[in-house]
């Protein structure tokens, strides 16, 4: 599994406070502050997408906002507030609310991440010798040239915030540093207190049973719009319009895309009714969510804790096996080429992971089954799809952004499984955020990641096969920017509308025998999961179709 990108304004904050920088981006711990909301009233004009970016051999570059890249070698992104095309040279230009230092010079975490910014251009292909800084206060741009010192520096700060991540407890605080005074973490991390605090949590049975399978998520897509409730009515708006109403009996889900306001009442109502809220960017990414009262079941939690101090318990191999069982078998079914070598490899992948015993095997092992699988996958295509087929053998299975359209669907379809299963697993009274076989970090809901693993081919990778085999989705479903490619609306919508007809799908259970929808089954797993870590089970068994 590849590492995480580090975002650059993280890096930022390292340089400035690397207490700030782990209680932020490790913990996802964020205050306002009147400081922050000075800096968003900055960066006001410069979050919104303007200009075009194409890459350097597509042509040249003149002015562009809101430009998202990323470099893998460097192992960072960074949004870009600005960037100017000069004498075909380009520049990265960063707002800032405050001041540079008295000298004049820009602070250190400022150039840093300026550095950052034109370091990523050049790994994307562009040519740039300097950044800029714009503090709003002075209304003054500040030059840093990109030296050897100064990107060497970076590299090393890179690293060092990388390790701090990785740590199991945040660095110590700051001793009566200036800088505590202004910053809006100071009542959550309490420098002078936090040397000799601790913090404690606990939560009770819930039997092992499925939700109403009658209930379906409700998705609000449209920018602008307004999510209201009427008479036990879930009631979307936009301009003052009625454009939906849903009954709250029938919704199990309010999944909101991009700028989509949400009443307190709306909230009040899905809360009382168990209804999980979740907010998604507009390009398809679990950004949060929000429940009522969370789940009494506390012991499920300390179980699950223990499993994932312990290593998993065999739960990560049992996952992982099933996975690479079910891509073996989306493969067998849908190529349209000779694959057998390939299936019979991942046939024994399968077995190797079940009996593996040490987790850095099991990663290799994962890691090989993905290269497999992926290097096979544009062979289920048809021959309509060649053109998307031939840049994803290219490009491999790539995220950070989708470089082509069948990585971008990929993804989009991979984030709406992860939101499900989050929901899911609040539900049945586990910590999303805490895995067994994925890493826990801040943003990624490394249980949920987990109990995806084996859905990812039987639910994710069938629907982006099928779109594409049966039309649905074209290149007019696609944007390109700055290398990146992403749905349009409509193409969110069509894909969407196929993900839900695949979880209506039903299927045999592998271990009850009845007829189920994949949506249901979700359910059921979540809750054989909760019932194998308090006892009540043996073994976990992965949902594996033949």
């Amino acid at each position: 599994m590849d590492e995480d990108l580090l975002p650059a304004r993280m890096i930022n904050e390292f340089v400035y406070c690397p207490r700030l920088f782990y209680l932020e981006w490790v913990e996802g711990r964020f205050a306002d502050s009147d400081d922050t909301r000075v800096g968003q009233q900055v960066h006001r004009r410069v979050d919104t997408e303007t200009g075009a970016a194409p890459l350097p051999e597509e042509g040249e570059l003149t002015a562009a906002r809101s430009v998202t890249l990323s470099s893998e070698e460097l192992g960072v992104i960074a949004k870009i507030d600005v960037i100017e095309g000069i004498d075909g040279s380009v520049v990265p230009i960063d707002y800032k609310k405050g001041e540079p230092q008295a000298d004049g010079t820009p602070w250190p975490s400022d150039e840093v991440q300026a550095c950052i910014q034109g370091m990523v251009l050049r790994d994307n292909g562009y040519r740039s010798d300097r950044a800029e800084l714009y503090y709003a206060t002075p209304r003054r741009r500040v030059s840093v040239e990109l030296t050897p010192e100064r990107l060497a520096r970076v590299t090393d700060v890179v690293a060092a915030a990388r390790k701090v991540a990785q740590q199991s407890s945040a660095p110590l605080p700051l001793v009566n540093s200036p800088k505590c005074t202004r910053c809006s973490l100071v009542g959550l991390c309490l420098p002078d207190e936090t040397n000799a605090l601790l913090a404690r949590q606990e939560q009770q049975p819930r039997r092992l049973v499925p939700r109403d399978p009658d209930q379906r998520p409700v998705y609000v897509t449209e920018p602008g719009s307004f999510v209201g409730v009427r008479s036990a009515r879930l009631e979307v708006a936009r301009d003052k319009e009625k454009i939906a109403s849903f009954r709250l009996i029938d919704v199990q889900q309010l999944v909101v895309f991009g700028r989509v306001q949400i009443s307190t009442q709306a909230l009040h109502e899905c809360f009382a009714r168990d209804i999980p809220v979740l907010w998604m960017s507009t390009g398809g990414w679990l950004q949060g969510f929000a429940v009522g009262q969370i789940s009494r079941y506390v012991e499920v939690r300390r179980r699950q804790t223990a499993a994932h101090a312990q290593g998993g318990n065999g739960l990560a191999q049992r996952m992982i096996a099933g996975k690479i069982a079910n891509c073996r078998t989306l493969l067998r079914r849908n190529a349209r080429a000779d694959v057998a070598a390939t299936v019979a490899a991942l046939k024994q992948l399968s077995a190797s992971a079940r009996e593996c015993d040490d987790f850095a095997s099991l990663l290799g092992i994962e890691g090989t089954a993905a290269r497999l699988y992926f290097s096979e996958f544009a062979k289920m295509l048809s021959n309509a799809c060649g053109e998307f087929a031939a840049q994803f053998s290219a490009l491999g299975r790539n995220r950070r952004p989708p470089p082509d359209p069948l990585n971008a669907l990929l993804s989009f379809c991979y984030s709406m499984l992860t939101k499900d299963l989050v929901a899911v697993i609040v539900g049945v009274g586990l910590d999303p955020y805490l895995g067994v076989f994925h890493r826990s970090r801040y943003g990624r809901p490394a249980l949920a990641l987990d109990l995806a693993e084996e859905f990812r081919p039987l639910i994710a990778d069938s629907v982006v096969v099928g779109v594409l085999n049966n039309g649905e989705i074209g290149p007019r479903d696609f944007i390109r920017r700055a290398g990146a490619v992403a749905l349009t609306s409509q193409g969110r919508k069509t894909v969407l509308k196929a993900y839900e007809r695949r979880l209506e799908t039903k299927i045999r259970h592998p271990v009850f025998g009845y007829q189920i929808s994949y949506r249901r089954v979700l359910d059921v797993q979540a809750r054989l999961l909760a019932a194998v870590l308090v006892g009540e089970l043996p073994e976990y068994v992965p949902m594996v179709t033949r």
